[in-house]
């Protein structure tokens, strides 16, 4: 009789792991309307570690296509990009791109960003300090006239 349970147990979970499949989850790349203007090693950094989640280019890997993960990564990123987009930066105001390059930095370099999850799936995100030295100066450089000085 025990085994009888364990045996339905398991097609039932077939069944519903394969139905969750046919739940869509929009993986759609909106066009880039205003990319972030930086100086390459810096737009290196940031491409690396941010514009999968932070932009409208991102690149969906194959585990973005099983549910439940697909579920996942799809609300992490539209997250992401609400918080904010790089495809979108040139039409900030340069005094809101400050803030920002500020609030990346401290995101990084309290280790908040990239998310844990993300790093652990894609080691080339664990930054070097190299490439940190670059998003440090990056983010303290502020356009003339506006203030990054929030920066540590």
């Amino acid at each position: 009789m025990k085994r009888n349970w364990k045996k339905w147990g398991l097609i039932v979970g077939a069944v519903v792991l394969v139905a969750i499949q046919l739940v869509p989850v929009d993986r759609s790349n909106p066009p880039v309307e205003a990319d972030l203007d930086a100086p390459q090693a810096v737009k290196s950094v940031l491409r690396t570690a941010c514009y999968d989640c932070h932009s409208n280019e991102t690149h969906w890997p194959w585990y973005s296509y099983v549910a439940p993960v697909s579920w996942l990564v799809a609300h992490d990123i539209e997250e992401a990009r609400g918080e904010f987009s790089f495809s979108g930066w040139g039409q900030m105001d340069p005094r809101k791109q400050a803030e920002l390059r500020a609030e990346i930095w401290h995101e990084v370099e309290e280790g908040e960003m990239p998310l844990a999850i993300y790093r652990l799936m894609h080691s080339e995100a664990r930054l070097s300090p190299d490439q940190l030295d670059t998003l440090r100066a990056w983010a303290r450089s502020a356009p003339e006239g506006e203030t990054a000085s929030t920066v540590h």
